[in-house]
C-alpha cells in the first residue's frame, strides 16, 4: 500500500480531512457501531498509518498482504472473530483496498 494512497483517502499527520474518504469512513463506523470508533478498526488503523507517514513496514502491498506481517496477524485475527473468513469492509479488507 502506498503512502500516497493512505493520505489521498485523507488519513494525514495532521488528523483526518474533511470531506475525504477517510472521513466517511469515519462517520459511517461511528453510526455503525453506536457513536464512536473502535481501537482497531479500519479508520484507525489507516489514521495511524497517516499519522506516522509511513506504511512500508504494515505488510500491505499492491500484490497481497505479506507473510508475517502486521497485515496477516490483522488478517487472521480478524478470520478468526468471524468464523474463517475476513469480511467485505472489515478492517483487513478496507485497509488492503486502499
Amino acid at each position: 500500500m502506498a503512502d500516497q494512497n493512505v493520505r489521498n483517502a485523507g488519513f494525514t499527520s495532521s488528523g483526518i480531512r474533511g470531506g475525504s474518504l477517510a472521513s466517511s469512513m469515519m462517520s459511517h463506523e461511528a453510526r455503525a457501531s453506536g457513536g464512536g470508533v473502535h481501537s482497531g478498526g479500519p479508520t484507525a488503523t489507516l489514521q495511524e498509518m497517516g499519522a506516522r507517514g509511513s506504511t512500508h513496514s504494515s505488510g500491505f502491498t499492491s500484490s497481497g498482504i505479506s507473510g508475517g506481517s502486521l497485515a496477516s496477524q490483522m488478517m487472521s485475527q480478524e478470520a478468526r472473530s468471524h468464523g474463517g473468513g475476513t469480511p467485505r469492509g472489515g478492517t483487513t479488507s478496507t485497509v488492503q483496498s486502499i
